[in-house]
């Protein structure tokens, strides 16, 4: 019998590719990481090369076989899960794209969003949607490149062209081109899917001008789909798991139940809690979205969104030069008792949850003469945790009971002194589980569950362990309220720029 469970993990500034055996354990992982295309003249651009995220994909995947001395006869399942909301556009026939990937983090349709909001189309969306009208998602990244790509309406118009999120590209991909697919919960992301009546909707269609033959199938995230057809040293695995990464790691915590929550500290950073099998708004400018169900009957979440996450370390590395590994920040933030206070706004690409206003400009304030590297460190470590405590206390706004307990996972969730302050500024445990490749781990057990590696989720509970937790230590209410102030002057500053 196959003994592993194959897992890409496709996300913004990487590909990676990770293999599980039955106990859930990490068995070998290869990554690649690709450019990231920032057009000049642009700000606020945010481009992929969709062959980077292809390549850089499979490349991956067939180095961990190959480092594990894994055959492809001894994965019993694939699964996919994929940086969301990212938008690619293809030629049917060739597999061409027509335009870059548009990524999540672009706010190029931040005008179009505005006029659609100014139109009154706003609370029509959200009923339909569970989602705001803003460049964060995909449908108007899909209408901009029809609008702006030469000849492209036309093609769509008389079919012959594709539209996907990065689950789509790759599964179209790894199928030769056979399905054309995508799971719910990527489909949730779209503005184009309603996900009360669990389908594309005809209204969203109609009022973003995108064609319905474009759209993908809408498959459950834990199906099977076919083997792999290529002859790319993966042929014959069993695709059978495709989750948006951030429902993947909902997933992978095993947050299965409502009132279940988790955040991720990614390049952004997303805290979703599950809230059943009924579909509410929030009254507190949170999302509503789709989780994955094993039962195939639709399951929700409500989700907060930070833009810049982890990000915001690789800028000190990268644009600031005050780091050289992102894993030096911590000891640099913890060389001072505080920020002095400094406070960072890092809306480099606006402020999503709950905010909403992609004309927020990034900001740093309080910096005076005794302002040392240290201080900055600090205080963007603090941004990070600032953010999450926002989308927090919107959620709790929303729900019948207060989070007792934040489930954590991403790459910086490794940070001990994040969790800490994570944990003082939400007055609530956070606990980290003993394996932070939750977002694989919940594409693997999809997949794995589909095909019966695992009989099923109570399995899976009892082989999860070691987690560490965070409990409450320090009152960071001053901390929390010079944030606000900052917040408050950072917004719609792009605005004014243009005004000028």
């Amino acid at each position: 019998m196959a003994d592993y469970i194959l897992a890409l993990d496709q996300g913004t500034t990487s590909s990676r590719a990770i293999l599980f055996d039955r106990a859930g354990a990490v068995v070998g992982t290869a990554q690649h990481e690709f450019t990231q295309i920032f057009p000049e003249s642009k700000p606020g651009w945010v481009e992929h090369d969709p062959y980077d995220i292809l390549t850089s994909q499979l490349s991956s995947a067939v180095e961990v076989l190959g480092r594990t001395g894994v055959r492809p006869r001894d994965v019993a399942a694939l699964g996919i899960t994929n940086q969301r909301e990212t938008t690619l556009v293809w030629e049917r026939s060739t597999g061409k794209p027509v335009y870059n990937a548009i990524v999540w983090q672009d706010r190029r349709t931040a005008d179009l969003c505005a006029q659609l909001t100014a139109d009154g189309n706003e609370d029509e969306v959200r009923r339909r949607t569970g989602l705001r009208l803003d460049p964060y998602f995909s449908g108007t990244k899909v209408t901009w490149i029809l609008d702006n790509v030469a000849g492209a309406r036309k093609k769509a118009e008389r079919g012959d062209l594709l539209f996907g999120t990065v689950d789509s590209w790759l599964l179209w991909h790894l199928s030769s081109g056979k399905r054309h697919v995508t799971d719910r919960t990527n489909a949730s992301r779209t503005l184009l899917y309603n996900i009360v009546e669990d389908r594309w909707d005809n209204e969203m269609l109609r009022l973003l001008r995108v064609p319905r033959s474009m759209l993908p199938e809408v498959v459950w995230s834990s199906e099977q789909l076919g083997p792999v057809s290529t002859t790319l040293g993966l042929e014959g695995i069993e695709i059978a798991g495709i989750a948006g990464d951030q429902q993947a790691a909902l997933f992978g915590q095993m947050c299965t139940e409502p009132g279940d929550a988790k955040n991720t500290y990614g390049t952004g950073c997303f805290l979703l809690q599950h809230i059943g099998g009924t579909f509410r708004q929030s009254e507190h400018r949170l999302l509503t979205t789709l989780a994955c169900s094993l039962d195939r009957t639709p399951q929700y979440a409500l989700e907060g969104s930070v833009f810049v996450g982890g990000a915001v370390v690789q800028w000190l590395r990268d644009g600031l030069g005050i780091i050289a590994n992102s894993s030096d920040v911590e000891a640099l933030a913890m060389s001072v008792p505080d920020s002095g206070g400094v406070v960072f706004v890092p809306a480099f690409t606006g402020l999503g949850a709950p905010h909403w206003d992609p004309h927020a400009s990034g900001m740093m304030i309080g910096i005076g003469r005794g302002t040392t590297r240290a201080h900055i460190a600090r205080a963007a470590l603090e941004s990070i945790a600032l953010q999450v405590t926002d989308l927090m206390r919107a959620m709790n706004a929303d729900t019948p009971a207060p989070l007792r307990e934040l489930r954590v996972d991403g790459g910086a969730s490794a940070n001990g002194m994040l969790m800490q302050l994570q944990a003082d500024l939400l007055g609530v445990p956070v606990r980290r589980p003993a394996c932070l490749e939750t977002t694989a781990m919940g594409a693997a057990y999809l997949a794995g569950l589909a095909v019966g590696f695992w009989s099923g989720t109570d399995s899976i509970k009892h082989e999860q362990a070691g987690s560490a937790l965070f409990h409450p230590e320090a009152d960071r209410s001053a901390v929390y309220a010079r944030w606000q102030q900052a917040v408050k002057r950072a917004q719609g500053w792009n605005n004014l720029l243009n005004m000028s």
